[in-house]
């Protein structure tokens, strides 16, 4: 028995290695997003797939079916997915192309982690000037280009209109939003007073990004250089102060909901115990489909405005996701197959703005099939007037942690604000100072 086992092995060894060699070139795609395999993981329909797992699992088999001469590998990680990222790159052996938060991109650009991709984009005929303003300042690192944006991501007002119009704060159909500190004050206090409700309901545990959003727009709204150089952050300003100043009343005197963390804050928006929640354009959709529900609070009561300019110019906060190249060396078949991968899914643009998120290219905002989306024409502004920190600064989410703690002690009043901006402000420096 043993004899004929090895007779076998040996005659499946000697037919494998008769197989012809698989000469398409490779590319291997990691993303996060989700899995959705059992749902999508077969479908090539783009046009019937919902969510950012799903659309994009139907993209990518749609562009291996209609390219069979290229070899397409999927690595789906878990989000963010930067220490597997970290640990390939580490090995030698990175995947070919990767979905990065714009923010972080200069993490790796700065080290020569990944690459400059003008000629991908050349070689896939995409114009860097068919991107939007905000998503080309999003891959724009020291005047080089280092990822393909997908997207624009950032904060909106989700408004529930039957207690704004509770509260006498709807006209022509259309929530009334502050244009000043003053009217902001004045308007949530009305609200409070006949809905017997506050006005914004807010994530503030365990939730840094909002309150550090909400200070970045508004400081950027004052033209205010947050940071000034690639290692330092200056905070313990009159225009800091102003907005975080603003945030402590609006907590002070219960104008807003206290201490909820995210899934918190996302149940009492739903159930219509607030005004006015101020969280992602990601959530666009699911609060959309909400509303479509008649037992729902927010039934036909929905709806969307970026955060109101209250000093200032428009300038709200935004970051985006987009498709990096980690450095590594590949044939010229390989990077072809990359080009027209990112070919492939820059026609696909609009499909991927159905999530919520905006697009990256400028002519989708025109497209009928866009401005058709629910409230889409309500949030396209962002797509032209969303800033984000300039190229040089690191380490954001680092960063932003540090700052969340800060205006979070500052807000409910266990830290003067003064104070707690100076110690943002020293703690940050300190992070940029022991970097290599």
């Amino acid at each position: 028995m043993r004899k004929r086992a090895l007779a076998f092995g040996f005659a499946g060894v000697l037919l494998a290695g008769c197989q012809p060699a698989d000469e398409r070139p490779e590319i291997v795609v990691q993303r996060f997003f989700g899995e959705c395999g059992a749902v999508y993981g077969a479908s090539t329909d783009v046009a019937g797939a919902e969510t950012e797992c799903g659309i994009l699992t139907t993209l990518i088999n749609r562009f291996a079916a209609e390219n069979p001469d290229i070899r397409v590998k999927v690595n789906v990680v878990a989000w963010p997915g930067y220490p597997q990222l970290a640990a390939q790159i580490a090995a030698g052996d990175p995947p070919d192309l990767v979905t990065m938060h714009q923010s972080v991109i200069a993490d790796y650009s700065s080290r020569g982690l990944i690459e400059p991709v003008e000629p991908l984009l050349a070689e896939a005929n995409i114009d860097p000037a068919a991107f939007t303003p905000a998503a080309r300042a999003g891959v724009e690192k020291e005047g080089r280009l280092y990822a393909m944006p997908w997207d624009t991501i950032g904060r909106l007002f989700h408004v529930n209109t039957a207690l704004m119009a509770e509260a006498g704060l709807m006209r022509e159909g259309r929530p009334v939003l502050p244009n000043s500190p003053e009217e902001l004050l004045a308007q949530a206090r009305q609200f409070k007073q006949r809905t017997g409700k506050p006005y914004l309901i807010q994530a503030q545990v365990s939730a840094p990004d909002f309150m550090v959003a909400f200070l970045y727009t508004y400081l950027l709204a004052q033209g205010q250089p947050i940071f000034p150089d690639a290692r330092h952050v200056r905070l313990d300003t009159p225009e800091a102060r102003r907005v975080v100043a603003l945030m402590r009343q609006l907590n002070a005197e219960g104008l807003t909901t206290r201490n909820q963390d995210f899934p918190a804050a996302t149940a009492a928006f739903t159930q219509g115990r607030g005004g006015i929640f101020p969280v992602g354009t990601w959530m666009l959709g699911p609060y959309d489909a909400e509303a479509a529900r008649r037992s729902s609070a927010l039934h036909g009561h929905y709806a969307v405005a970026p955060f109101p300019r209250l000093w200032g110019s428009p300038a709200p906060f935004v970051d985006g996701h987009a498709w990096v190249v980690p450095a590594a060396s590949r044939s010229r078949a390989e990077r072809a197959a990359m080009a027209r991968f990112l070919g492939f899914l820059a026609r696909y643009n609009y499909d991927w703005s159905r999530t919520g998120q905006l697009p990256a290219f400028a002519a989708v905002l025109a497209t009928p099939e866009f401005q058709a989306l629910p409230h889409r024409e309500d949030i396209a502004a962002l797509a032209r007037t969303g800033r984000q920190l300039p190229g040089y600064v690191e380490r954001q989410s680092a960063v932003q942690g540090l700052i969340g703690e800060e205006l979070e002690a500052a807000i409910t009043g266990t830290k003067p604000v003064d104070a707690a901006l100076r110690d943002a402000e020293r703690r940050v420096n300190r992070l940029y100072a022991q970097m290599m």
